[in-house]
């Protein structure tokens, strides 16, 4: 490999500013800042608004969805109505 071409690849904590949530990764990502880290290291830090751990998705916090009651509103509203013709008779 040619030497000086490539990104710097480092480890690096993705930090989620909504929860405090972070996780030690590596990447290229360029940063300015740093943070001293659960293990005693000082990282490069990146900051960031949604992981997995604040998203809704991912947290399983979703609500959940009665499909049984859709099912019958769906066949309720579309349901054979006798014709108007042959009730009278």
């Amino acid at each position: 490999m040619k030497a000086g071409i490539h990104p710097n690849y480092r480890e690096v904590v993705f930090l989620d500013t909504s929860c405090d949530f972070g996780f030690v990764t590596r990447s290229t990502v360029a940063t300015s800042e740093t943070i001293k880290w659960k293990d005693g290291k000082e990282y490069p830090v990146y900051k960031i608004e949604i992981s997995a751990e604040s998203h809704p998705f991912y947290t399983g916090k979703q609500k959940i969805v009665d499909t049984a009651g859709r099912v019958d509103k769906f066949k309720k509203r579309y349901a054979k109505k006798p014709a108007a013709g042959k009730a009278a008779q």
